[in-house]
């Protein structure tokens, strides 16, 4: 979801934060959006759904797709494409026509200054700071939010519970997450604000909370990771997350943010079934399937809930 003495703070800080602008950078001028999945032919009715770079999103992006194809709109995904800070911009310039995204997130990228929190009034804001030409639509129950996770010896270690917790012992730790997490507002900053938490180092791991991010976790290469409540590896290895009293996270339910000119009303009606059917639980299920021993293809995953809610046959 997840992104120091004082001198060697502000030089990992920059370093950190000059990383994840190159990487952005690169992400941009690679042209990440390679077709893959579904179905159909490029009809004026079709549209093409995007994926942030993580399987849960790869996996919702599916969801979207079939339920689409299976209201009779030709629909196509291209996944994985980069950070919010590129498939943003994708939906901008008609790259992509929709992408599943989360509630808090997208509201604290395109407003870094909210003051929402509760679930309600963070739907509420989205409206009046979408870009021109952007709207999301229903927001599902479905909830997936970052955390700061540590071992079960960690947190045992050092008492741990809580980020007020963290914040007395965060500058002996080194903290792993994705590199936008060194300047995204609930990243770095956001726990420096809220927590006066400040790690010894931050250390960039650009596979979304994954596989590479709990390895480094649980090989003490990073001391606290930002792993999704959703990822089965937080019970498969007993790890804490720790709570946030100050709600430096918002809370987060799964949206799709779409083109408006290029999603039509059967589309919308579509993707707002979607939204009124997935839940937490099933996103728990679904990264279960997708990133836990099973290693099921999103598309299949997305197939089995699909059929099960009853959209598909």
């Amino acid at each position: 979801m997840t992104n120091n003495p004082r001198l060697s703070r502000r030089g990992a800080l920059s370093a950190a934060a000059g990383l994840s602008v190159l990487l952005a950078a690169t992400a941009c001028g690679s042209s990440p959006l390679s077709t893959s999945s579904s179905s159909g032919s490029a009809d004026a009715g079709a549209v093409v759904v995007g994926s942030a770079n993580f399987p849960e999103s790869a996996t919702i992006a599916e969801i979207y797709a079939g339920a689409l194809n299976a209201a009779g709109v030709t629909a196509t995904t291209k996944l994985n494409i980069g950070a919010r800070e590129v498939y943003v911009k994708a939906v901008e310039d008609g790259s992509i026509d929709l992408v599943p995204d989360y509630t808090g997130n997208l509201l604290g990228y395109l407003d870094p200054k909210t003051t929402a929190t509760t679930p309600e009034d963070v739907v509420k804001g989205l409206p009046a700071v979408m870009p021109t030409g952007l709207s999301v639509l229903d927001a599902a129950k479905a909830e997936d939010k970052d955390a700061m996770v540590v071992t079960a010896e960690t947190a045992a270690k050092y008492n741990l519970k809580s980020l007020d917790d963290l914040a007395k012992v965060c500058g002996e730790l080194t903290i792993g997450a994705p590199p936008e997490f060194a300047t995204r507002s609930y990243g770095l900053p956001g726990l420096a604000a809220k927590y006066n938490c400040v790690p010894a180092k931050f250390t960039p791991i650009s596979d979304g909370g994954g596989p590479l991010t709990v390895k480094a976790l649980l090989n003490n290469d990073v001391q606290v990771a930002d792993i999704f409540t959703t990822s089965p590896a937080i019970p498969e290895n007993k790890l804490v997350a720790l709570t946030d009293p100050k709600n430096n996270w918002l809370a987060q339910q799964v949206v799709p943010l779409v083109k408006t000119a290029t999603v039509n009303d059967a589309a919308k009606k579509a993707l707002n079934n979607v939204s009124s059917l997935l839940t937490t639980d099933d996103l728990i299920s679904l990264n279960t399937k997708v990133s836990g021993s099973q290693k099921m293809d999103p598309k299949a995953a997305a197939a089995e809930w699909l059929k099960e809610k009853g959209i598909t046959k």
